[in-house]
């Protein structure tokens, strides 16, 4: 555990009025505290933190030999586990006022939450997000190994066989050369073949991957808990010329957004260095989404890298730079990598940019 974050939080809800936090399982609960906890299911469990620091976390007894050396309370089955959370928000002073909720909490336990008093509920994101938008050192270095998980994965994709192969037969070759380089996955692996290739978050299929296609291969491995996330765009035999056009479009655009990283720049800066590039040659319209986002402890996170950003970039922030181009009927490009920000820009991810063919 960190105390530090604990208490970092706390110093927010005080700045900003707020009387007390209710965290559900998830990566702010191990983000603050430390506990992993993934399988709470159906069943009732909160951290109550309160405005003067003191916290306790609400979990069933099926953690009893689990969480140690943490303040707790268990509940069993057959108990009422809101009664034991009224309770203890009497212990905390909280009967109403302005609590913060874990934005991923379950409805049923908030609809339950909203009968123990009368509160004014806000989003736990818009206070944790700005501690964890910033990494340390032992954070950056837990991406470092899960940005070279994926790497080397690309390394192993390029030595097989892929003429013949199956999209999803792809994916889950992929999923597990991950897993065996890493803690898992952080997400489904996206195999994109020929014209699927359109399609930004395309579901791995039947298609057969055949001579002629351009591949878009997307994945990420998990360390300690910390996400990596590449895309990388391959080329089978000979592919269409105007794919190979894009691909270079894309290559130079997620350069100068790479390149126009830096602390003190505003997120959305980055994101238009990429989409002037690719308004430039002429493929605008087929660029249909910001340039990047967050990465850490979740895949997607604060700072987003998009027209709107107006987040002013500092040394510890990690983000994704993956500009493409997608035309229906045709296929698609993209290239991503893992950035750092240490006064400028940083990958973290490695494998090779220019376009190979197989």
């Amino acid at each position: 555990m960190n105390p530090m974050r604990l208490q970092k939080l706390v110093s927010l809800m005080k700045e900003r009025n707020f009387d007390g936090a209710l965290i559900s399982p998830g990566t702010n609960l191990y983000y603050l505290t430390g506990l992993s906890i993934h399988e709470a299911g159906e069943r009732l469990t909160v951290l109550v933190v309160g405005a003067d620091g003191d916290y306790r976390l609400l979990a069933p007894n099926l953690y009893e030999n689990t969480i140690m050396n943490f303040p707790v309370t268990f509940w069993r089955d057959g108990e009422n586990p809101y009664d034991k959370l009224a309770w203890m928000l009497a212990e905390f002073h909280l009967s109403d006022g302005r609590l913060l909720i874990e934005d991923t909490m379950r409805a049923d336990w908030l609809i339950n939450l909203m009968r123990l008093g009368t509160f004014e509920f806000y989003p736990l994101s818009s206070l944790v997000r700005e501690l964890r938008m910033r990494k340390d050192k032992h954070e950056i270095e837990m991406m470092g190994h899960a940005a070279k998980a994926a790497d080397r994965v690309f390394g192993e994709i390029l030595s097989w066989d892929l003429v013949g192969m199956r999209e999803r037969e792809l994916a889950l070759k992929i999923e597990l050369a991950i897993r065996e380089l890493s803690d898992g996955i952080s997400f489904e692996p996206i195999v994109a073949a020929g014209e699927n290739g359109a399609n930004p978050h395309h579901a791995p299929g039947d298609r057969r991957l055949r001579k002629g296609d351009m591949v878009i291969l997307d994945y990420g491995a998990r360390w300690k808990g910390y996400c990596s996330d590449i895309t990388r765009t391959i080329a089978l035999g000979k592919p269409d010329g105007r794919l190979v056009e894009i691909y270079e479009v894309v290559r130079e655009a997620q350069e100068n957004a790479f390149r126009a990283v830096g602390k003190g720049i505003k997120a959305g800066e980055v994101d238009r260095a990429a989409r002037e590039t690719i308004k430039k040659a002429g493929y605008g319209r087929y660029f249909i989404h910001r340039t990047g986002h967050g990465l850490g402890l979740d895949v997607h996170e604060e700072p987003y890298i998009g027209p709107e950003g107006n987040v002013l970039l500092e040394n510890g922030m990690t983000f994704t730079i993956e500009p493409g181009i997608y035309i229906p009927g045709i296929g698609g490009v993209r290239i991503e990598d893992d950035v750092v920000v240490e006064g400028k820009g940083k990958r973290l991810t490695k494998a090779e940019r220019e376009l190979i063919r197989l």
